[in-house]
């Protein structure tokens, strides 16, 4: 598990547009590429596929459940759909084709979801994905992926159209910080190791590993030793990343979503099965969100900086 160099800078950029750019990059390449959209192509960012690759894309009308039908269709003909929608469409809408169709005869399907998590604010609870994630992740042979930043998503979306088999792939509506250079390498399914330390260890994923780094920095500041982990891929888990967090004795995991099912549970079987720390989850505190700026409603459920440090240090003092 080697350490990375990050760089928490002031740009911001939504994950859904690292998506929107990429698939472009992606068409260009590969004329297998193809996109199914839910009649949302300018809030998902395919507008531009669409312009550019006309025979490569599909427009289905809001009809989540058919897209999935359709993009497993392509799957059996050798293409490479991207279905393209919101995540609480492209999870709970279509769960029941992405099990029958995509997932139990394994087929080459993504699944590529904006408005991840609390990040559709303003649009209220009725459009948070709180619990997409682990609705997912629970369903064999399907990978679970949301990249950090803009840069992360750029590069996992491009590993998702390379890997075989359905990949569910999550990104923001709202802008975050950009943390990692446009050249950093990513792969499914292996934690990237963004501190390295012996004290307290904290797994984050998606829009959270900001927040999460701000706070291992602080808490540097005050002499702790932190490793701190960019959980991109739920599933499948990095468990040897997992594993080695053991020997701090101390696990605090960052997400924005439920805290049942996600990433903090999946860390949590892992801690269960193998033993030797205690686990403090942070996420949704199983509620569903309401119409609030993104920054008030990650504050209503304790994601936060602030909220990070202030466990590191009562799990400092309690477990010694």
């Amino acid at each position: 598990m080697s350490t990375q160099k990050t760089n928490v800078a002031e740009k911001r950029i939504a994950t859904r547009d690292g998506f929107g750019h990429e698939i472009v990059e992606l068409g260009k390449k590969n004329k297998n590429i193809y996109v199914v959209d839910i009649d949302i192509g300018k809030s998902c960012k395919t507008t531009e596929f669409a312009n550019q690759f006309p025979n490569q894309h599909i427009n289905v009308g809001i009809a989540e459940q058919n897209a999935a039908g359709l993009a497993a269709g392509l799957a059996t003909t050798g293409k490479i759909p991207f279905i393209s929608t919101y995540a609480v469409f492209g999870s709970l809408r279509m769960a029941e084709q992405i099990r029958q169709e995509v997932c139990y005869p394994f087929l080459n399907v993504k699944i590529a979801c904006s408005h991840g998590g609390l990040t559709p604010a303003n649009d209220g609870g009725s459009h948070q994905a709180i619990e997409d994630m682990g609705v997912l992740r629970s369903i064999p042979n399907m990978t679970v992926i949301m990249g950090a930043d803009y840069a992360s998503t750029r590069k996992l979306v491009a590993k998702a159209a390379e890997y075989y088999g359905p990949v569910y792939l999550r990104f923001t509506r709202d802008t975050i910080p950009v943390i990692y250079d446009e050249d950093e390498e990513f792969e499914i399914g292996k934690a990237k190791a963004l501190k390295e330390g012996k004290d307290i260890a904290i797994i984050a994923n998606g829009d959270t590993v900001h927040l999460a780094l701000k706070a291992s920095e602080l808490l540097e500041n005050e002499g702790v030793s932190v490793t701190l982990l960019d959980m991109h891929t739920i599933k499948p888990l990095d468990r040897q990343a997992v594993v080695d967090c053991l020997s701090t004795g101390r696990i605090i995991t960052v997400e924005d979503h439920n805290i049942l099912n996600g990433l903090g549970s999946a860390v949590s079987e892992v801690v269960a099965e193998e033993g030797g720390a205690i686990v403090r989850r942070i996420g949704v505190q199983d509620q569903f969100g309401e119409s609030a700026p993104y920054e008030k409603l990650l504050e209503l459920n304790g994601i936060t900086v602030e909220n990070i440090v202030q466990t590191a240090q009562t799990m400092l003092k309690d477990i010694r």
